[in-house]
């Protein structure tokens, strides 16, 4: 049995796929140790499929070896690493580098965060002066020893390491990643610390000694924390499974009909694939956009399904919005940054804003209302969910509004109180908004919504307006808990023609870690210059690139196979990072015998030129293996009659829509059949989440159970 499982900053997601329908949990998720609503979440909706199989197949023979290769595995999103590292809450790192390297992490690029600002304060950096070892060696840039490194320099390096009272150790020395000897030799010695080390040339065995560093440093940062927080969820998962192989008991509050003889835990990764929990706990750097990664394996699913070649994802959760433009497959990129520093591993391409359900609104010092990025978690959470929570959040504006409704939230496991947040409302206009002007709480909840809108606009164009997309080109597939409050909205402000919301948003990204491949990304800087086109220099020149693939290519699957998985299934792909001599960036080409060509139109269609006559340089090598995993494909379903729509509806009540109080439906979209069509205004809701049809839109149901939402024509400006 496999289940996927997303911790977000409010609740944790877990989703199962079963005889082609998609079942889903929500609980909500534990700060304190996410691992306790990983393993409610899991072993109840694990339970409530077991029971139901075992009635389905009741009076059947049992197959004893189905029963003795019951394995339970989880495949689980994090986000452990990623507010690890935006909290400063991770591990004292000692770094210990090349000597007269020990500030490079602290000097960086010297580029200024904000341009114009004199006085810009740096964040203080992750390892301080006094933590930071330099080491008497030397590697050249011809790979040649410049200086060898002593036994002698080794120890009196080991014996600070010791003294400064380290948790983690990051090694990274000059040019390690053309000639590593140096680094495995102290490699070697540093084990005998029993700390968690990461080495530059196995993580990241690339030129650009700033980046490489960076990368190796949060990977020593995150990897304590993280591989306690993984091996914790193996060992409580795997404590709960025998509990109940021993004696069978309750699962979720409810009779468990069986156990599992084991379980196994995989992560996400930042690439779209996933990887055992012990290789995210020693390289946790790979983890640290895990749960938006799901979303974007999904939605290229779902674009795939349904045909669509141009669109771009939206998930607002609890916490954050995440978007990524899909112009064909996910693209990723190794020039990312988190909480201000570079992290060069490969990541899919997703840029993300502090906006979600639960930002917190505020009031700043020019009397300006903020909503974000300041969030109210899953504890306590917003007004409305009586939790203790104090602060306005988006939740408690829509709330206000009526674009939630507090009997069907959860699917009615959860009523929301409605008599807080008016509450909270009036607190916050006779209190920090007093002075502001807003004259009513639904006016504050407007203006909330507004901003929160604002901030995800913004996002939403920096990943196609300022990259050269149009909008109006793309659909928005919609999804998280949160994103078909304001899908419509959005689509309206940038031009959308056309908002997708799939079945159980909530969820969505947790489907997209269900299918999620098993990825394995290497790399290898070579800087090999390109000599112009020749027959003869062509083959030398791609004989030796075939070489260097297939030594990287027996790596990977050397790895795969010390996992546990079936390296004979991977599929491989190669990739190029080319530039013109001389210059400083590069671009990624699939690897050909016609790779300057394709990289020469890449060039012209980047920045508008190319220089056909010009010599290469081959920068980076990459290679993907990929393990495919089982994934559905769902078959379209036929159109109902058209009174379908007649039977969702649930009520009508009045909606905030423009500053008036409009009559709006509220339908349950579990019983809307496909071809059924709603005009806005109307509320459709279910489990996971709510879609707001707005009074200038309409919906209708695609043949895959889509919400399919579009500005009717006599609305459009």
């Amino acid at each position: 049995m496999r289940i996927g499982v997303d911790t977000g900053g409010t609740f944790t997601d877990c989703v199962i796929l079963a005889g082609g329908k998609v079942k889903i949990l929500k609980v909500f998720s534990t700060p304190a140790d996410a691992s306790k609503a990983i393993v409610q979440g899991v072993l109840q909706l694990a339970g409530d499929e077991i029971a139901l199989r075992k009635g389905m197949k009741k009076g059947r023979a049992p197959k004893r070896r189905e029963a003795a290769r019951s394995v339970l595995e989880v495949i689980h999103g994090t986000t452990v690493g990623t507010n690890s590292l935006l909290e400063r809450r991770g591990a004292k790192v000692a770094l210990i580098t090349t000597a007269g390297f020990e500030d490079l992490f602290e000097i960086g690029r010297q580029a200024r965060p904000r341009l114009y600002d004199l006085n810009v304060q740096r964040d203080p950096p992750l390892i301080p002066r006094t933590m930071r070892f330099g080491v008497r060696e030397r590697v050249g840039a011809d790979r040649g020893i410049a200086l060898s490194i002593t036994e002698r320099e080794i120890r009196r390096t080991i014996s600070l390491v010791k003294k400064s009272g380290a948790d983690s150790v990051a090694l990274c020395f000059l040019f390690a990643f053309s000639n590593p000897a140096h680094e495995r030799r102290m490699a070697r010695a540093l084990e005998s610390l029993g700390l968690p080390l990461s080495v530059s040339h196995d993580i990241l065995p690339e030129f650009r000694e700033f980046e490489r560093l960076s990368t190796v440093v949060i990977n020593a940062y995150l990897a304590p924390r993280m591989g306690t927080y993984l091996r914790n969820l193996e060992s409580r998962m795997g404590e709960e499974v025998r509990r109940l192989k021993r004696s069978p008991g309750s699962v979720g509050g409810k009779a468990s009909p069986t156990a599992f003889t084991q379980s196994r835990i995989y992560v996400m990764q930042s690439n779209g694939g996933i990887s055992t929990a012990s290789r995210a706990g020693q390289q946790p750097v790979r983890t640290i956009l895990s749960g938006p990664a799901g979303g974007v394996v999904a939605s290229a699913w779902l674009a795939e399904q349904i045909g669509l070649k141009r669109a771009i994802s939206f998930d607002m959760g609890g916490t954050s919005t995440d978007v990524c433009l899909l112009d064909g497959p996910p693209r990723t990129t190794n020039e990312t940054s988190l909480a201000g520093l570079p992290v060069a591993v490969p990541v899919l391409d997703v840029h993300s804003v502090g906006a979600g359900g639960g930002s917190l609104a505020r009031i700043d010092a020019g009397g300006a209302l903020r909503v974000g990025p300041e969030s109210a978690g899953a504890s306590p959470g917003p007004i409305c969910y009586g939790r203790g929570g104090s602060g306005l959040t988006v939740t408690d504006a829509n709330l206000v509004l009526g674009r939630l409704d507090p009997e069907y939230f959860l699917g009615g496991t959860c009523r929301l109180d409605v008599e807080a947040a008016e509450q909270g409302f009036k607190k916050f206009l006779a209190g920090p908004a007093r002075h502001v002007g807003f004259a009513s709480a639904a006016k504050l909840a407007a203006g909330i919504v507004a901003v929160s809108n604002a901030t995800m606009e913004k996002a939403l164009r920096v990943i196609s307006v300022e990259r050269g997309y149009d909008p109006r080109d793309f659909s928005l597939i919609c999804y998280g808990g949160a994103g078909g409050l304001h899908a419509a909205d959005l689509a309206r402000a940038l031009g959308l023609p056309t908002v997708i919301v799939p079945q159980n948003p909530g969820a969505f990204s947790a489907l997209g870690i269900l299918f999620s491949d098993v990825v394995r990304d290497v790399s290898q800087s070579v800087l090999l210059p390109a000599p112009s086109a020749g027959i003869s220099n062509e083959r030398i020149l791609l004989k030796d690139l075939v070489r260097r693939f297939e030594r990287l290519h027996h790596l990977a699957l050397s790895e795969l196979r010390r996992e546990g998985f079936d390296a004979a299934r991977a599929r491989a792909s190669h990739r190029l990072d080319v530039r013109y001599q001389g210059q400083s960036y590069e671009l990624s080409v699939p690897f050909s015998s016609g790779f300057r060509q394709s990289f020469h139109r890449e060039h012209a269609k980047a920045y508008g030129y190319s220089y056909p006559e010009r010599c290469l340089e081959i920068v980076n090598l990459r290679l993907r293996l990929v393990i495919p995993t089982p994934k559905s494909r769902w078959r379209p379903r036929k159109s109902g009659p058209g009174h379908q729509s007649r039977q969702a509806f649930l009520k009508s009540k009045p909606v905030w829509f423009g500053g008036k109080l409009l009559p709006t439906g509220i339908y349950d979209r579990e019983r809307l059949a496909p071809g059924a069509e709603l005009p806005g205004p109307a509320v459709i809701m279910e489990y996971s989440a709510t879609t707001v049809v707005p009074p200038d839109f309409a919906c209708r149901v695609d043949e895959h159970l889509n919400l399919i939402l579009q500005r009717r024509q006599g609305d459009r400006s």
